[in-house]
């Protein structure tokens, strides 16, 4: 596991990976973790017992997956460990086997997972349904990434997930079908509630953030994000913030024009870091997101509620609504 040393080792992690996972080295995995496999191992394979065998190289993508799935799917995820950037993570044999004896991959893409598409590259035509969230969303390098933080895109990589699921297991098309409604109606109720309620109640508030892992749901819930675009891309792909930008966000929080302040916590460089301080120094409210479920055994719906109670109570403390 690599942790979060700083958003400068995001792309230069991601160039360490594609220097070092080559061709060569993603086969020879592939066929150590087959070995493995054939030898009896269960290690690195998801136990099948009749379901479909679904591997997420997230679990802010794989949880969903889960439960779309219910109990004829097997879901693996790949990368679970709070402290574990996607940017810079380094897959192992087991991975690559892992994947390998999948039917169905789900990826997030947008040049988030680089490692995952690298495994996927050495398959044969025959190789597994891949799902990737940048393709179904037409969302190209280069893009926000962290669509898991749009509620529209949510719903719409739920659909295409079950979209996929019956086109594997046609057999079970109606059930897939039922596990959507009842995720959709019931599972995400209180996250769907949550942010009703915060754009009913704060709308136009205006909020400060450390990167674009914000930019995607501060619309959403009708927030106001005034930091800099060009700030909260460079922080979110590990380049140097601009001076007039930083100078911006050190305005915004001394004379209060925000009213709270959001960060990564997976994420948090010295820039971020100062931001931090600075906000809690002048009275300004800060509350956290992460990248990945924190902690790693909640569901997808609960680690965001928690994150959506935390926003919200750091607004209503902030307006004193």
């Amino acid at each position: 596991m690599v942790k979060v040393l700083g958003a400068k080792r995001r792309l230069s992690g991601a160039r360490h990976i594609t220097s070092l996972l080559g061709a060569g080295t993603v086969l020879l995995a592939l066929t150590l973790a087959a070995a493995a496999c054939g030898s009896g191992s269960s290690a690195t394979t998801p136990s099948a017992n009749g379901k479909i065998p679904v591997v997420a190289a997230e679990n802010s993508w794989g949880s969903i997956a889960s439960e779309l799935g219910g109990n004829k799917v097997a879901l693996t995820s790949i990368i679970t460990n709070p402290e574990t950037d996607p940017h810079d993570y380094q897959p192992t044999a087991a991975n690559a086997g892992t994947i390998a004896a999948s039917k169905m991959v789900i990826v997030n893409g947008i040049g988030y997972d680089p490692w995952a598409s690298k495994i996927l590259s050495t398959n044969s035509s025959t190789g597994p349904t891949v799902l990737n969230v940048g393709d179904v969303l037409r969302v190209p390098d280069g893009g926000n990434p962290h669509r898991w933080y749009s509620p529209n895109d949510v719903m719409t990589i739920a659909d295409a997930i079950t979209t996929d699921y019956k086109r594997v297991d046609p057999n079970d098309a109606a059930y897939f079908d039922s596990q959507n409604q009842a995720y959709v109606t019931n599972g995400l109720a209180q996250y769907n509630q949550m942010i009703s309620q915060i754009k009913a109640k704060y709308s136009g508030v205006p909020v400060g953030a450390s990167e674009s892992i914000f930019s995607l749901l501060a619309p959403a819930l009708g927030l106001n994000l005034v930091t800099p675009d060009s700030f909260l891309k460079a922080v979110s792909e590990g380049t140097e913030p601009t001076a007039a930008d930083k100078e911006t966000i050190d305005s915004q929080i001394t004379n209060r024009q925000i009213k709270v302040y959001v960060y990564n916590s997976q994420n948090a460089d010295p820039d971020v870091q100062a931001q931090v301080k600075e906000a809690k120094a002048a009275g300004i409210p800060v509350t956290t997101i992460t990248e990945t479920l924190t902690p790693a055994n909640l569901s997808f719906q609960a680690w965001q509620v928690r994150q959506l109670q935390g926003l919200a109570n750091a607004l209503g403390k902030a307006t004193g609504q």
